[in-house]
């Protein structure tokens, strides 16, 4: 016995100076900076529909705009990572947190009563478009200067448990922004919101003046220009097997993004108008907080398909645990049962992306691993507003929008069984 206990002390011993050694300082400081950015970002997610639609009291036009801004952040970072190879980390994350500091803070604006005529000359709708632009395009570039940092300051030993980190980093960033953003909205106001997202961004812009340096590596500098971008993304495109997985998973992350838009409406306009919609959307990333060691420990013996497959059924069984009775307790389950699903799939989608990757283009591959993020959120949005307008406001049974979610998540569920019938079946087959 204390021969296995030596042992055991003696692994924990190593792991602790591999942890210990197996870093650079570039690597907390950007996994630092990354946290503080979801803060801002989940932050003023959790208010952003009820903010748009108390502005233009219209759910489809609130709809277009988050689109708008989902599809772009989440799409340009195929093209950001590239520049940002290009022109440094650093430079890259300077960029990204200045534009970030300044679109939120005219977003905050935008619903300040004092600077009402600011945006007279073109229109509120027009300029928040323009607004939404421009932040998304300096958000962009926040993920691939990340990833990048971490594959470059951390040792073959420690990397995967450094992205780990990331990933435990980026939930507590979700899990935390929803809770400030309660506090600021219930004692300040919701457009205060926007002002302290914007704040969070302005010290990370000087964070990374002050702590931040480029890694030093003795790696070829990334010389790869705008039309090599452009014919690596027509190949990617081209891979019709890749790129039907993608449009199947794109339906999953439909249905995410219903808790920032349908959630909020409905828990507003049905059960309480001041209820903590802020804190009910952050259990998600709570249950991933909580539960992900549990869930991995149960699905690790399941292939990455597989894996993928039982978490979109399980996420898809949040709607209808919220339709049997639509109420704050029932909602706070269902989110625990989708964050059990996404649980299930997300660490297992990177590794199937790697399956999948023709040998030596791994890394282009990878880059498109948020494009069905921006093809849902690209539609997500309108979707949602239109969904919600129909079926869930003007209507005598409120409840039947979660059922509309439900389908989505039917269909998405039996399109991926389906797949891996047909097509994954067939690589396994292949690989032999």
């Amino acid at each position: 016995m204390s021969e296995i206990s030596g042992e055991n002390n003696s692994k924990f011993s190593q792991f602790v100076t591999d942890v210990r050694t197996g870093f650079k300082k570039e690597f907390w400081v950007a996994n630092v900076m990354e946290l503080f950015e979801r803060i801002a970002y989940y932050g003023q997610m959790s208010i952003l529909s009820l903010y748009l639609r108390n502005i233009f009291q219209d759910e489809v036009k609130t709809g277009w705009l988050t689109s708008i801004f989902g599809f772009l952040i989440y799409g340009l970072p195929i093209f950001a990572g590239a520049i940002a190879d290009r022109i440094g980390f650093r430079k890259a994350f300077s960029f990204a947190f200045l534009v970030l500091t300044f679109g939120y803070f005219m977003i905050g604006i935008a619903g300040t009563p004092a600077f009402a005529g600011l945006f007279g000359g073109i229109g509120l709708y027009n300029a928040l478009v323009i607004i939404f632009i421009i932040t998304a395009i300096g958000g962009s570039f926040i993920k691939p200067s990340v990833l990048g940092t971490v594959g470059l300051t951390s040792t073959p030993k420690t990397r995967s448990f450094g992205y780990a980190i990331y990933y435990w980093l980026v939930n507590i960033g979700g899990a935390l922004g929803p809770l400030v953003a309660y506090f600021i909205n219930r004692n300040i106001g919701i457009e205060k919101v926007f002002f302290v997202s914007a704040f969070s961004c302005l010290l990370m812009f000087g964070s990374t003046l002050i702590f931040y340096r480029d890694p030093v590596t003795d790696l070829p500098k990334n010389k790869t220009g705008v039309v090599q971008i452009a014919k690596n993304l027509f190949e990617v495109v081209c891979n019709f097997r890749f790129m039907l997985f993608l449009l199947i998973f794109s339906l999953y992350w439909l249905m995410f993004w219903q808790v920032y838009i349908i959630v909020p409406f409905y828990i507003s306009d049905h059960i309480a108008k001041d209820a903590p919609t802020e804190l009910i959307i952050s259990v998600d990333a709570w249950g991933i907080i909580l539960l992900q060691l549990v869930v991995n420990y149960f699905t690790k013996r399941l292939s990455s398909i597989w894996a993928i497959t039982l978490g979109f059924g399980i996420s898809s069984a949040t709607w209808l645990v919220i339709f049997l009775h639509p109420s704050i307790p029932l909602f706070i389950a269902g989110l625990v049962v989708f964050s059990i699903g996404e649980q299930t799939q997300a660490p297992r989608f990177y590794e199937y992306i790697a399956d999948l990757a023709p040998r030596g283009k791994e890394a282009m591959y990878q880059g498109f691993a948020f494009l069905p993020i921006a093809i849902a959120w690209g539609f997500g949005g309108i979707f949602g507003g239109k969904l919600y307008r129909e079926f869930g406001k003007n209507s005598t049974n409120p409840s039947q929008v979660f059922l509309m979610l439900l389908g989505v998540g039917i269909v998405a569920t039996l399109l991926m069984f389906l797949y891996n019938q047909i097509f994954f079946k067939k690589l396994k087959k292949a690989d032999r």
